[in-house]
Parts: C-alpha cells; sequence; structure tokens
C-alpha cells in the first residue's frame, strides 16, 4: 500500500475502528510519499494497517527525478519513524547551505543532488532555459528541487518541507512542517497545517489550521492548550498566534494540502490564483470564517 501522509492523519481522524473491520492480512510493506510524514502518523500506519509487520518506505522523489531518490530498502534498511532514511543507489545528495557548503549534522539547509543520477530529467521539451533555472540556477552545478532537510548523526535524511514553507520568526528560521508534527504529536489532532502571515513586530507570525480527531470538541481551552504544547516541544519561538480549528483542509485530488491558499487566508486576503486542482471549494468559505 503506498499513499500519503494526509490520507494516514485522514485515516486516524476516522478513527482505528475502519481498517479493523477488514483483513490487512495480506499487506506486504507499506510506503509514503507526497509531503514528510510526521512520526506519530508514521506509527499509526504501522501499527494499524500493517499489523507491526510490515515495513515502511518513507520515499522522496519527484515527477522529474524520474524515480525513487532517497528512501530505505524495505526489511534492510534500519528505520526511523518520520526520516526518508538514505539515499538510493547512484544518488549523491547533501544537504547545503545557501554558498553550496554541506552543513554538519542535525543542521537545517538546502537538498541538492550533487551529480548526475540514473533516470534523471534532462530537459523540459521545447523549453531548456527553463528547465536551467529552475532546476539549476539556486546552486552552481546542483540540482535543487526546492526542498528543505537536515540530517542526523547517522547520515539519515530528514524532510522539512518546502524552503518556501520555512518562515522567519523574530530572526529564528522555523520549518511549518516542525511545527504541524508537534501539533499531531497532541491526542487530539488529527491533522495541521501551518502558514506564515505578516507581522510588524516580528517578521512572520504563525497560524496553524487543526482539524481535530472525531468526539474531540472545538474549545477555547484547547487552543491555549495547544498553543503550549507547541512551546514545549519546540520552543517560545514557534508559539503559534492563532490556532483556527477546522473540519476539512484544502487539498488537491491527490491529497497535498494546498498551503499557498491558507496563506491568503491567514492573511485576510482574497484566495487568488490558480484553485482548478482544488478537491472541494467550499472548503475556501468555511476556513474564512474560521478565526479565532
Amino acid at each position: 500500500m503506498y499513499t500519503a501522509p494526509t490520507a494516514i492523519r485522514a485515516f486516524i481522524k476516522w478513527g482505528d475502528e475502519w481498517p479493523k473491520k477488514y483483513d490487512l492480512s495480506s499487506l506486504r510493506l507499506l510506503g509514503t510519499v507526497g509531503e514528510p510524514i510526521n512520526p506519530e502518523a508514521w506509527m499509526w500506519y504501522h501499527k494499524v494497517i500493517g499489523g507491526g509487520r510490515c515495513p515502511i518506505v518513507d520515499t522522496w522523489w519527484q515527477t522529474e527525478t524520474g524515480g525513487h531518490m532517497i528512501t530505505p530498502l524495505p526489511g534492510a534498511t534500519p528505520t526511523k519513524p518520520g526520516t526518508a532514511t538514505l539515499p538510493f543507489f547512484g544518488v549523491d545528495a547533501a544537504v547545503v547551505d545557501d554558498n553550496g557548503k554541506e552543513v554538519p549534522a542535525n543542521v537545517g539547509g538546502k537538498l541538492v543532488i550533487r551529480k548526475p543520477w540514473p533516470s534523471m530529467l534532462r530537459s523540459i521539451w521545447g523549453d531548456k532555459a527553463r528547465y536551467k533555472k529552475t532546476y539549476w540556477s539556486e546552486l552552481k552545478g546542483m540540482y535543487f528541487a526546492g526542498d528543505g532537510a537536515r540530517r542526523d548523526k547517522d547520515g539519515y535524511f530528514w524532510i522539512v518541507g518546502r524552503i518556501d514553507d520555512v518562515l522567519n520568526v523574530a530572526g529564528h528560521r522555523l520549518g511549518t512542517a516542525e511545527v504541524e508534527s508537534a501539533l499531531v504529536s497532541h491526542a487530539s489532532v488529527a491533522e495541521a497545517a501551518v502558514v506564515g502571515r505578516p507581522d510588524e513586530l516580528k517578521g512572520q507570525g504563525v497560524v496553524c489550521f487543526v482539524t481535530l480527531k472525531q468526539g474531540v470538541e472545538a474549545r477555547q481551552e484547547l487552543r491555549e492548550e495547544l498553543k503550549k504544547h507547541v512551546r514545549t516541544v519546540i520552543g517560545p519561538v514557534a508559539t503559534p498566534d492563532e490556532i483556527r480549528f477546522t473540519e476539512v483542509l484544502p487539498k488537491t485530488r491527490s491529497g497535498k494540502i494546498m498551503r499557498r491558499l491558507l496563506k491568503e487566508i491567514a492573511a485576510g486576503k482574497a484566495v487568488s490564483g490558480d484553485t482548478t486542482t482544488l478537491e472541494d471549494f467550499s472548503i475556501l468559505a468555511k476556513l474564512s470564517a474560521s478565526q479565532e
């Protein structure tokens, strides 16, 4: 079974009783793709869907790369919840700073590929200049897909999300995926999406859109509890400025959260740009009305 973390978190929200109605014993391998998976969702996927016996391959790649770039080999690579582990054969991946210099362990940076690899995209039909600008102009001689990451002491890659999803809060760089993971680690939360909004004092404020597990009441006390929880898990700089409870988040038909739309809603702007891939248009009006 190969699916997105967004779908896994939706299963968690609906409750364990649904997958338990079915015989899942034929499953041998689980996969996750599309965005970083938070450790809590990884553990639930392993325990409830995989019955504690199925290896999980958390994969990082793009359509443009032609195949998996960072992935465990099922049953062979020791896994850790939340990490895509190690580069696949023939892939020279690294985490570098803005100058292309590799950063030390557990320091965040830009995820790049430093050498050609099997199956790589070599151009865009009829628009070679666009291909070069999109993937090769940020760092000389390196393929940059736009994602941020860090490597732990074992060399494992932890994808933290899109570089343009990194917030600058009072001079501190804060990954939205990190805040989302902290929120989902709370027992009441099924899913979360975090975006920044302009703030005159801090540069950017932290706005969280949160869906709760079934049966959990959206109350003001829970908002304050979640703010304290994030502060405890990450630190004072990550404390949310605003938490909005919502039944659903805007997603594409393939299950990816459309954070660009959430940014506009958080900033109080009218939603603009392309919304053709949005699955449910009624969500936007509900989100706009979900302020604290």
